[in-house]
């Protein structure tokens, strides 16, 4: 049996009841964060006002959480009145009293032996729907769970994990759907995204992130590449109720680092694409890298937004993408609208006004290694940016640092990594970080909050003007969201792989962080 129960304590509690109205009109209970980015636009922003520029000094830690693994906890809590559902690396879901951390449940799945991860033994979160909490694992099986006492209501194999599939990232429950995208973009599998009866678990549609043959793009993948080209997709995507689109971002293909095997643009890699939710049904893409050969997985989380671009409303989605370029498109077209850099970059010449780069041949990885700008773990990450509809900035967590990349020749097997070379970091003195303000419609740099080192945190903006973030060296900080000016520090003396989120209990606003192993909440 690979899972376990353990109830822990015999509470009553009312049944978490959050059915699919209750997301799409999130900002009309901003106590309460239903979905991994807090609203299905990927904005993570907080409409919270207790926490401001004037008392955001007094802020101290109300309680904290210490979980039971030594792997990386990169999970964001969903919070539904007063009760925190958030999971734990590897396989583990927790339901917590928001208020003082007293653990109600806790479900255990045990991981097999012969799993296979890129990164770490990590899960970044759940989903809700109803009275249902959805959790992915990685033996690649989604799993709901009853709410109100953890129980499993079903389990279903999304793919065999011995070919190197996992589930790390958060489902996106949508309309009487669960949404989740694969892991394993190192193992040479073949991506995709998935949709789930969220009642049944049974597989409503499937969209292959790299198309097989006789489909659009597939031309892109020579000889049979395309079976094992990679192109996962395995960070939360975001989604619009009024258009019923879901955005998602795709990660790099396969070998990583040696592309000789495959020229072409290995479609649809380094992409975004935009899926119609009741279908799976590809609508539009863009993609960011074409042929990528430096890892820049485009699988940050899309951030939704409305402005007048050249004297027109609009609607947009805005990505700080991997590769330094922050993009600005039209979230209904996909037609390409901007792209700045944000970041120091030297493995391409620049963008053609397409948003194409012009490929630059003296920066492809070599037996000798080539020094190349960002490095392998690019200008951001995984971890979430924010957009403030007040301030109209979004805030971006930089890594600065470059790598020697290397290539040698690998074949395909089953079961072992795919990546074709390797990688050198430079580091110490030469490499930081910052968090940085963008304008969200013409990405200009607006301030920046210097760190001594490429981060591992994703910030969060509030009503109340604050932005939050967290460095390698342990400092959790508040900013002046207008300025950057440093507001507040706590050492929570550990490392911080995280996102922040914000709830409120009793009427008193909270903000929740994970780092090192523990997960910590403070307020006033």
């Amino acid at each position: 049996m690979r899972f376990l129960l353990a109830a822990v304590f015999l509470a009553v509690l009312l049944p978490a009841q959050v059915p699919y109205q209750r997301i799409v009109n999130a900002d009309q209970e901003p106590q309460n964060w239903l979905t991994y980015s807090r609203t299905y636009n990927g904005q993570r922003y907080s409409p919270l006002t207790e926490l401001t520029s004037a008392n955001v000094a007094g802020l101290k830690s109300i309680w904290t959480y210490q979980i039971f693994d030594i792997d990386h906890f990169e999970a964001t809590p969903i919070a539904v009145d007063g009760v925190l559902y958030v999971s734990e690396p590897p396989d583990t879901v927790l339901a917590l009293d928001a208020r003082t951390g007293r653990r109600l449940w806790r479900y255990i799945r045990e991981v097999p032996n012969d799993i296979h991860v890129c990164c770490g033994r990590v899960n970044r979160g759940v989903a809700i729907l109803d009275n249902t909490v959805y959790v992915g694992t990685l033996d690649a099986h989604l799993i709901a769970l009853n709410a109100t006492n953890g129980t499993v209501q079903w389990d279903t194999k999304v793919a065999d994990y011995t070919g190197g599939y996992a589930l790390t990232g958060a489902p996106l429950a949508i309309d009487g759907k669960v949404l989740i995208g694969i892991a394993g973009g190192e193992w040479g599998i073949r991506g995709f995204i998935d949709a789930y009866d969220s009642k049944t678990g049974k597989q409503l549609w499937r969209l292959w992130t790299i198309p097989g043959p006789g489909e659009t793009g597939h031309q892109t993948w020579p000889g049979d590449t395309w079976k094992t080209g990679g192109a996962s997709a395995w960070v939360t995507g975001s989604y619009d109720p009024d258009l019923n689109l879901v955005y998602w971002g795709t990660g790099n293909p396969g070998p990583d680092w040696n592309p000789d095997g495959r020229p072409g643009d290995n479609l649809y890699s380094c992409s975004l694409l935009a899926l119609d939710a009741n279908t799976g049904t590809l609508k539009w893409h863009f993609q960011f890298t074409p042929h990528d050969s430096h890892d820049y997985d485009s699988t940050a989380v899309p951030v939704l937004v409305d402005g007048v671009v050249r004297g027109q409303s609009r609607k947009l989605v805005a990505f700080a993408n991997r590769n330094a370029f922050y993009y600005l498109l039209d979230r209904v077209t996909g037609e390409f609208i901007i792209a700045k850099p944000y970041s120091k970059f030297t493995w391409t010449k620049g963008l053609d006004d397409r948003g194409r780069p012009q490929v630059d041949p003296s920066m492809e990885p070599s037996e000798n290694g080539t020094l190349v700008w960002p490095n392998v773990y690019g200008a951001t990450n995984w971890f979430s940016p924010s957009y403030s509809p007040s301030t109209k900035l979004v805030y971006v967590s930089v890594r600065e640092q470059s790598s020697y990349f290397y290539k040698y020749a690998k074949e395909y097997k089953r079961g072992e990594f795919f990546v074709g070379g390797g990688e050198r970091v430079v580091g110490g003195a030469k490499a930081s970080g910052a968090v940085r303000a963008l304008d969200a419609l013409t990405g200009d740099l607006k301030w920046e909050f210097k760190l001594e080192s490429p981060p591992w945190s994703g910030v969060l903006s509030t009503g109340g003007g604050i932005v939050f973030g967290g460095s390698m060296e342990g400092n959790f900080y508040a900013l002046d969201a207008l300025t950057g000016k440093p507001l507040w520090d706590y050492q929570t003396g550990s490392t911080m792989y995280s996102n922040i989120m914000s709830f409120a209990v009793d009427g008193k606003q909270r903000i929740a962080v994970t780092a090192g192993h523990a997960l910590f909440v403070f307020g006033l």
